[in-house]
């Protein structure tokens, strides 16, 4: 048995508990995506055929080798033998080299369809499947669980196939010469197995220990050596207590690596005896009946017998664990039909509408929104780069992400094109989720949501997603230089493109000091620049987008007071230009809006002007006139 398989000889508890149910339908599943490759499949099966018989030719002409050639003193069959067995064994090498190509091409374009697939499908998920799932859980099953698949392909099928013929050749030729002999070899090669598989469990329970040690290794490396943990640790003056830790788990992981060495040669001595037992056991047999006049037995049908005993050590052995390599693949599957399961909850509808598409007939917008006219407002004031204006209508709006919480409840306002709304509240009010809404983030429990007059729902969601932008507090930047992260908004953006967004965004003159431009290097998540410099690059991505509605989400919250300014400077003009949603906590953003809605507990409360929300005089006090006097008197201070 490979050493390399002892590793996987055993299934864990975890593996055990979680065991799939394997079923008529999931096999059927898995075998719909191997019957595009059926021909490369057969072929490949034909390959494994050929090649197990001719691996077992040679053992077999080994004994007319001996009998024919060196026993019975005749050359030229001794000669032709030895090429015989040559040629055999030439062909079942380069048959075997085709049959690896075949099992790895097939293999690789399996892994390739599931991947696109996985992608296309995860690409689609709602943004509530992203802020429930772990990342690192996504990741395994993109990466991990979908190149566990092509083990399968490539080792699983074709090991119980390969295993499965070779054993039946081997003992089809050993019966045929002598029945006693071959069901001897067949009694023996438990004594084999049984040292085998004890010694692999020994193993892998230790191979296990190990790899917990390493983790555990590789988190203190990774708490205590990064940027921050460094800092922590000289600032609290841990060196010494970090040290002795690491030390402690360094020397519980020489143990165990001294362990498993040991186990593993302790099981190359039984190994090593068993597979002498074996032989010596078929000499002996073998010697008495031909001592005994058996006219049927010769020498070199007992060099056969002790061949093919031990070409059918590894078969059985793999065959025996092929067990735990079937039920970690149909794990591996059931993992990946679980993501590929769940539905689709944001899509287009079959009927979407594309109003920008030539020859597209616009439904009646002013039924779907109470008699409004969908062109209110200036008609150039607003405009995106497809012509939409931007208006927004919310109309008795309920959102929940559980049945049991609900987040938003009976949400209603207008936004004209041209004009801007403040969205204010305590933290968890329910904020962000309202603009979330707009661009089918999430999708309504209740109510409509209306684009320019048609409902968001109805609307194809690549025009929707084209015409707003959004710059929200956690600003996200690829790992590459700023002109990338520019152009991801518009890939064909020229120069004066670029620079004319970065001038409004407030960043260009940043730009220009760096050595290499547009080209300079952002980092890792935008590492090497200021949260301000970060915040200002997604501006002036939004809006090479050039969106119809502009929604500051917070853009400002996480920034020093020099920072917000360079942004407030350029948020201000963006405002007075296109149709805006802002969410803020400084009074200065507030104030730059037409309207202010105060959200409290998912309801619009309190809405109107800053004059208007404090009372003008009338003494009542509100929630914005609190939040006027708790938070945002703060933010006029500061301005």
């Amino acid at each position: 048995m490979p050493g390399g398989r002892m590793g996987r000889a055993f299934l864990t508890e975890e593996e055990k508990a979680n065991r799939p149910k394997v079923t008529g339908a999931l096999i059927r599943r898995i075998l719909s995506y191997l019957r595009p490759y059926w021909k490369q499949m057969l072929l490949v099966f034909t390959a494994i055929a050929v090649s197990s018989v001719f691996s077992l030719t040679p053992s077999v002409l080994t004994g007319r080798i001996i009998d024919e050639g060196l026993i019975g003193r005749n050359f030229r069959a001794l000669v032709t033998l030895i090429l015989l067995s040559l040629a055999v064994t030439l062909g079942a090498n380069l048959i075997g080299v085709l049959e690896s190509y075949l099992n790895s091409w097939i293999a690789q374009h399996i892994t390739y369809d599931l991947r696109n697939t996985m992608y296309a499908h995860l690409q689609q998920m709602p943004q509530s499947f992203f802020t429930s799932h772990k990342q690192g859980d996504i990741i395994t099953r993109m990466t991990s669980d979908i190149s566990g698949v092509q083990q399968v392909v490539s080792g699983t099928l074709a090991s119980i196939l390969s295993n499965t013929i070779t054993l039946i050749v081997a003992l089809l030729a050993m019966y045929q010469k002598n029945w006693m002999l071959a069901t001897l070899g067949v009694l023996i090669i438990p004594l084999f197995i049984i040292p085998t598989r004890s010694a692999g469990k020994t193993r892998w329970s230790l191979t296990r220990e190990a790899q917990e040690c390493s983790d555990e290794i590789n988190g203190i490396l990774n708490e205590t050596l990064s940027v921050s943990g460094q800092l922590l640790v000289k600032l609290f003056g841990k060196e010494q207590d970090e040290y002795s830790r690491y030390e402690a788990v360094n020397r519980r992981m020489v143990r165990l690596n001294i362990r498993e060495g040991m186990a593993g040669r302790w099981f190359r001595v039984a190994l090593s005896t068993f597979a002498s037992i074996g032989p010596m056991l078929l000499y002996l047999a073998g010697g008495i009946l031909i001592m005994r006049g058996d006219p049927t037995l010769t020498v070199g049908d007992i060099t056969v017998f002790v061949a093919l005993l031990g070409k059918m050590y590894g078969p059985v052995n793999q065959l025996l664990n092929i067990q735990v390599d079937w039920i970690r693949s149909m794990a591996m599957f059931t993992r990946i039909f679980e993501y590929l399961d769940m539905p689709v909850e944001i899509q287009n509808a079959p009927d979407a509408i594309t109003p920008d598409a030539p020859g597209t007939v616009m439904p009646n917008a002013a039924a779907e929104v109470d008699g409004a006219d969908a062109a209110t407002g200036p008609d150039a004031a607003g405009a995106g780069a497809t012509g939409a204006k931007g208006r927004i209508v919310f109309d008795h709006v309920y959102f929940s992400y559980s049945p049991e919480r609900q987040i938003l409840k009976d949400v209603s306002f207008t936004l004209e094109p041209g004009k801007s709304i403040a969205i204010v509240g305590p933290s968890g009010s329910g904020k962000s989720t309202m603009v979330h809404l707009i661009p089918r983030l999430y999708d309504v429990t209740a109510g409509s949501v209306s684009f320019d007059g048609i409902d968001v729902r109805r609307l194809d969601l690549g025009y929707l997603r084209r015409n707003i932008g959004i710059v929200s507090q956690e600003t996200y930047l690829f790992n590459g230089t700023i002109r990338d992260n520019l152009l991801y908004a518009k890939e064909d953006a020229s120069e004066a493109q670029l620079e004319e967004a970065c001038r409004t965004a407030n960043i260009w003159d940043f730009i220009c000091s760096q050595e290499q431009g547009l080209d300079s290097f952002v980092g890792n998540r935008g590492l090497k620049l200021s949260g301000g410099e970060k915040q200002r690059i997604s501006i002036a991505r939004v809006l090479l987008k050039d969106p119809a509605l502009l929604i500051f989400d917070e853009a400002t919250s996480a920034l020093d007071s020099i920072s917000e300014r360079k942004i407030q400077d350029a948020i201000d003009p963006l405002i007075d230009a296109r149709t805006s949603i802002l969410i803020a906590h400084r009074l200065s953003t507030i104030l730059a809006a037409d309207e202010i809605l105060v959200v409290q507990d998912g309801m619009i409360v309190e809405r109107g002007t800053h004059e208007e929300l404090l009372g003008a005089g009338s003494g009542s006090k509100g929630v914005y006139a609190q939040l006027y006097e708790t938070q945002f008197r703060i933010g006029k201070q500061q301005s």
